[in-house]
C-alpha cells in the first residue's frame, strides 16, 4: 500500500483483479468477465483490513464488471455499494478491446508523442480522462477521518494520483508511470488539487 503524503489517507483504491482474456489487448471499458475466486479474494481482503481498521462497511466502484463484482460481492456481506461511471477506466474508442497487433504501429506512436491530447481509436484524451478523475474527487473530498474505499482501474488510478500530485499534464508516454498491480491497494488523499489544465483536449 502506498503512503498518503498528507497524513491519513481519504482514498484506498484497490485495482481490481485480473480479467479473463486481457493479454495482449487495449482494454479499456471493454467489459471483460472475471473468475468469480478472484472476486470474492479481493473482497474478503477488502473486508478483513476494514474490520481490522475499522473502516466503514462502504465500497466505491465503477459499473464494469471487473470492479462491480467486488463490490457486489461485498454487498452480499451486508456493505453498502454505490456505482460510479465516472471512475471508469479510459474510452479506447475503436481500439477498445482489440488485439495490440491490429492497431497500427503509425497510430499507437502518434499517441505517445502527444500523449495527454491525442485521442486513440477516437475515444478519450489523457485530459478528458483526468477532468473525469478531478471531477469525481472534488466531489468526494470530506474532512471525516474515515477514508473512502474503493475497487478501480489502473488507468483511473494514475489519473487521480497524477491530478493529486502534479501541476502539468505529461507530455509523452515516456513519463507515464506503470499502474498498480491487480489487487494492490493505493491511498490517496482527495484533494487539493495540484493539476491545473492549460489547455482543452485536442481531439485525434
Amino acid at each position: 500500500m502506498q503512503a498518503s503524503e498528507a497524513g491519513l489517507p481519504q482514498l484506498l483504491v484497490w485495482r481490481h483483479p485480473c480479467p479473463q482474456a486481457a493479454q495482449g489487448r487495449c482494454i479499456g471499458q471493454t467489459d471483460l468477465a472475471i473468475d468469480r475466486r478472484k472476486v470474492k479474494r479481493l473482497a474478503h481482503r477488502i473486508r478483513q483490513a476494514a474490520r481490522r481498521h475499522g473502516w466503514p462497511r462502504v465500497i466505491h466502484t465503477s459499473p464494469l464488471q471487473r470492479c462491480a463484482r467486488v463490490g457486489r460481492q461485498l454487498r452480499q456481506w451486508g456493505w453498502e455499494h454505490h456505482v460510479h461511471p465516472a471512475v471508469m477506466e479510459a474510452n479506447f474508442g475503436a481500439w477498445d478491446g482489440l488485439p495490440w497487433t491490429q492497431i497500427s504501429h503509425a497510430e499507437v506512436d502518434a499517441w505517445c508523442a502527444r500523449f495527454a491530447t491525442y485521442s486513440p481509436g477516437g475515444g478519450e484524451c489523457l485530459l478528458d480522462v483526468f477532468s473525469r478523475a478531478a471531477t469525481w474527487l472534488r466531489a468526494h473530498q470530506t474532512s471525516s477521518a474515515q477514508p473512502l474505499l474503493m475497487v478501480g482501474h489502473g488507468g483511473w488510478m494514475l489519473a487521480a494520483q497524477w491530478v493529486l500530485t502534479q501541476e502539468d499534464a505529461p507530455t509523452d508516454a515516456r513519463q507515464w508511470p506503470r499502474p498498480a498491480q491487480y489487487g494492490e491497494c493505493w491511498a490517496l488523499s482527495t484533494g487539493p488539487i495540484q493539476y491545473r489544465p492549460v489547455a482543452p483536449a485536442i481531439h485525434k
